[in-house]
């Protein structure tokens, strides 16, 4: 039996029927690469149950402290069953995009059963009709709780569910899991009123390793080295407010070698940089159709992991948070990577300041109590309405393995991913990145995006703008002259005819003039002549 952290309880506090808190993922498989080129259902059921050792989280269920007085707890579930967990559906002809991405969001609207391990695997087959996938495919569909797991930490479940080799990795540890009865009610009531007496010295405690970095951020508000822009002038959108429980959810597809190829339009940038420069653009192109494109930038929650590697295969979360302006104010793509650079530089030093790993540890210490409450106070009033926003959306970069991978032999070939929205943030982004592709998914309210085909469209525009500003850069000084030079050809006639044109008009006045002076000269000089004759008659 294992208590939960403060960050967990957050997300348990704030699930809502019509407002699970999971996150999950698509996965697409080709079952070609498997021995006689086909995987059946039972071999992925099979598969899964020989690998749940690599992984806590998958036989542990959550019991709760009576009247949410203290945080709940991790227990063993002795009444574990593998086929309530995997699930087995199939698409209607045509089996294409759309209709694969509208099962996930149905199936990823469902809150899950928080009386068992809290996550799912729906294996979806009929994938017959999507591009640049082969036939015979087969998808996989999960959902996890947030509670149990964060982004790093799912990458520690990916692992269990895959392996590197078409056969078999290395041998597995034995299983040495036992079940648990589940703790006395009593007992946990008991535990958690003398933590709740406590907490004040525990809190008193971690304030002060808080301290050094509270002096760190007023010494970097004071040089201008970070400030508070980005959460003070997040827009109120249509991306705020209270969410329905209607999910929307798509994804685009791009070169990794793309990606990072657009980092130099800013120097210093980043690969998630590029990606919040793509959502920015993304965002204005969106907002702009519905001519609700706001003067001030979009602003995202971005979440950093602090998990060292003494807490790999550990539930729950350790997580801290940047804030950054997405640039959707901007128009050009190149100004927009450069303004997303700079922000998230601001953004990274604050958090460096403030010490994300102390923040996450000051979130272990707030009271069960007044989580439960702030919760149901700010979702039964729907304050999300009516206050102003802190953030716009959120984006999670989740880097993948940069190698093939297998489940039951099949090869792994795409790789998405689903974001729990919560009232305040009706959009979430999430980057993957997989062997030579990155994938940018995104989840959404209806009420939000009634149209994500259209939004999934000014993803795509996005990215072939920052292709197309990175191109123009990109071209040498040979290029550019040839460019030049082509350019120059096509100017020469009309060049050539103005030149001739200036030439004509110049050397009509110059003989006109040149005539007259010279029949002027000729009387003159006869005047003299006259003159001459006369005075010599005279004398």
């Amino acid at each position: 039996m294992k208590q939960m952290q403060g960050l967990d309880t957050v997300f348990v506090a704030m699930e809502r029927p019509i407002a699970p808190l999971h996150i999950g993922s698509v996965l697409i498989y080709d079952p070609s690469t498997a021995p006689n080129g086909f995987v059946r259902f039972k071999d992925i059921l099979s598969f899964i149950e020989g690998r749940m050792q690599l992984c806590d989280t998958m036989r542990q269920k959550m019991v709760k402290v009576p009247f949410g007085l203290d945080y709940p707890y991790w227990v063993q579930d002795s009444s574990f069953d593998i086929e309530y967990h995997v699930r087995h559906v199939a698409l209607p002809k045509p089996g294409d995009w759309r209709q694969l991405c509208i099962q996930a969001a149905r199936v990823f609207a469902r809150p899950l059963d928080l009386s068992r391990p809290p996550w799912e695997i729906t294996v979806v087959e009929g994938l017959d009709n999507i591009p640049g996938v082969p036939k015979g495919s087969y998808a996989m569909l999960t959902k996890v709780h947030h509670s149990a797991i964060d982004g790093v930490s799912g990458i520690d479940m990916m692992n269990a569910l895959h392996t590197l080799t078409i056969d078999k990795d290395a041998p597995l540890p034995s299983d040495t899991w036992r079940p648990e009865a589940d703790p006395s009610q009593i007992g946990m009531f008991a535990r958690g009123y003398m933590r709740n007496l406590t907490n004040p010295i525990r809190q008193a405690k971690a304030m002060r390793h808080t301290v050094p970095g509270m002096v760190r951020t007023a010494k970097g508000l004071l040089k201008k080295e970070f400030d508070f822009k980005a959460l003070m002038q997040a827009p109120k959108t249509r991306f705020n407010g209270t969410v329905s429980p209607h999910r929307m959810f798509d994804a685009r597809t791009y070169p990794l070698k793309d990606i990072k190829r657009i980092r130099a339009l800013a120097e210093s940038s980043k690969l998630n940089d590029v990606m919040l420069s793509i959502t920015g653009g993304a965002m204005r192109l969106y907002l702009d159709r519905y001519n609700e494109l706001p003067d001030t930038s979009v602003t995202t929650m971005a979440p950093i992991s602090v998990r060292d590697e003494s807490e790999k295969n550990s539930m729950g979360n350790q997580v801290s948070a940047m804030f950054v302006p997405l640039g959707s104010h901007i128009g050009s793509a190149q100004e927009r990577m450069k303004y997303v650079t700079e922000e998230t530089i601001k953004a990274k030093n604050f958090t460096t300041a403030m010490g994300a790993r102390q923040m996450t540890e000051m979130a272990k210490l707030a009271p069960a109590p007044m989580m439960n409450i702030g919760a149901k106070i700010f979702s039964q009033l729907k304050l999300a309405d009516h206050v102003k926003p802190v953030v716009n959306t959120v984006v999670t970069n989740v880097p993948g393995p940069p190698v093939p991978i297998y489940s039951a032999g099949a090869q792994l070939i795409d790789m998405y991913s689903l974001l729990c929205l919560v009232d305040g943030v009706k959009l979430g982004h999430v980057v993957h990145s997989y062997v030579d592709k990155v994938t940018l998914s995104f989840t959404a309210c209806r009420s939000a995006i009634p149209d994500p085909d259209f939004y999934s469209e000014c993803l795509q525009t996005s990215f072939d703008d920052h292709m197309k500003a990175v191109e123009l850069l990109e071209m040498t000084k040979a290029e550019k002259a040839v460019v030049a030079a082509k350019a120059e050809k096509t100017a020469a006639p009309k060049k050539r005819a103005r030149a001739k044109k200036m030439a004509t008009e110049k050397t009509v006045p110059k003989t006109t003039a040149t005539a007259t002076k010279v029949v002027s000269k000729k009387p003159a000089a006869k005047t003299s002549v006259k003159k001459a004759n006369g005075s010599g008659k005279s004398a």
